[in-house]
């Protein structure tokens, strides 16, 4: 055991950290959500508040990771932590819904600094501990997030109310700011070993993207994760609202649906890396949009629980390992572009993904039925796998 800790100490300490992030976020987001509602929030406040958390997100992630790349990850992460900790516990001081949307949103600004800055740790990483662990990190912060910081928030706000829960929330994003300090440093040192070329010049953060988007790899890599992120939020999202309307569960009940696909995402993404590397990338794609559009499917028509636990199962694994398959090529790629701009890039694709699935269900769901927009899921994700087919001869795609 000994051994084994010693060997994977980095690892063990990167998934501990992610994982309180996880945790942290979690917490805060559902104790927003439940504060809003104490707040007498209704309609588009709440709306406001959905749209509060991501925005910032779609602005900033690609800047953070330019900045990552000149300042390095450690001094923006710690940036990030002690702000929204202090704003975190502002929040409780004014018990105002226009106050609470508009510090959320100043928080949505900041938090790119800390998570585009920790994949891009992550990133340079992988190339040490290998690409089988490529969901490790990604696994931690969702186990955090979307299990243990949701559970963990009713009983706080019942036990501390809602000011003592926020300056729980606050405590523990400044904490996160030493407590990172073992995984950090190390890149930090890197990144100071290595400086720029001597006459190398950077082009203008415009120009970069522009060249970063001309990349095959960076469109495919972009389009994927999008993909990942719009079903995922779609189902986390409106499965309860299936569940409880159209098949008279009651929320308990709903939320075991979630829990369901949640496990398995994070449990694929944490223990199958060893399959992907097995599969090699095409196989590897291949197989989980084939899983995704199985569950689709499924989703689609089923009329019973037992077959949307079993949809939710299939759709998490197939997630889980396409996402894997990103974040190793994502790394891949920005061994070669720059990590900080790559990951940034990432960081923004995701939450375009979950916008889009959110805004499926109040668009198209009122036409055709919740359950109905699973099946537009369907091309997209052979799509997909018709592009992974199509690219196969091509040298860029990169081998595990």
């Amino acid at each position: 055991m000994r051994g084994f800790l010693q060997q994977h100490q980095f690892l063990l300490r990167f998934a501990l950290l992610s994982s309180f992030m996880g945790i942290s976020v979690g917490l805060a987001k559902f104790t927003t959500t439940l504060y809003a509602l104490h707040l007498g929030a209704q309609g588009w406040w709440l709306a406001a508040i959905a749209g509060a958390q991501s925005v910032g997100i779609l602005f900033m992630s690609l800047p953070v990771g330019f900045w990552v790349e000149r300042i390095g990850p450690a001094r923006l992460f710690v940036l990030g932590s002690l702000v929204m900790g202090a704003v975190y516990a502002a929040i409780p001081l004014l018990p105002q819904m226009l106050f609470l949307v508009v510090l959320t949103a100043l928080i949505s600004f900041v938090m790119p600094l800390r998570f585009v800055s920790l994949n891009t740790v992550f990133m340079a990483a992988l190339e040490r501990i290998g690409h089988a662990r490529a969901g490790w990190q990604r696994g931690a912060h969702m186990a955090g997030m979307l299990l243990v910081g949701p559970l963990l928030a009713a009983a706080v706000v019942a036990w501390l109310g809602y000011a003592g829960s926020y300056w729980l929330v606050a405590a523990m994003f400044v904490a996160a700011a030493p407590l990172s300090a073992s995984v950090l440093n190390q890149h930090q040192h890197q990144h100071q070993q290595a400086p720029p070329r001597a006459g190398a010049v950077r082009p203008p953060m415009r120009q970069a993207v522009q060249l970063l988007w001309r990349e095959p790899d960076i469109r495919a890599l972009a389009m994927q994760e999008c993909a990942i992120q719009a079903i995922h939020m779609y189902y986390a999202f409106y499965m309860v609202v299936i569940a409880v309307q159209e098949l008279g569960l009651p929320a308990l009940g709903a939320g075991t649906l979630v829990a369901v696909q949640g496990s398995a995402f994070v449990g694929t993404l944490i223990f199958l890396g060893p399959l992907m590397v097995w599969l090699g990338p095409l196989r590897t794609v291949l197989w989980a949009v084939g899983a995704v559009i199985a569950a689709a499917l499924l989703l689609a028509w089923a009329s019973t629980t037992a077959w949307l636990w079993v949809g939710g199962a299939v759709l998490g694994a197939g997630l889980g390992l396409l996402q894997t398959h990103t974040l190793t090529q994502f790394a891949h790629v920005g061994a070669r572009m720059g990590r900080g701009r790559v990951s940034g890039l990432s960081a923004l694709a995701g939450p375009c993904g979950g916008f889009i699935g959110g805004l499926l269900g109040g668009t198209l769901g009122t036409v055709v039925g919740l359950q109905a927009v699973f099946l537009l899921f369907v091309p997209v994700f052979g799509w997909l796998g018709w592009r992974a087919l199509h690219e196969r001869a091509r040298p860029t795609i990169i081998s595990i």
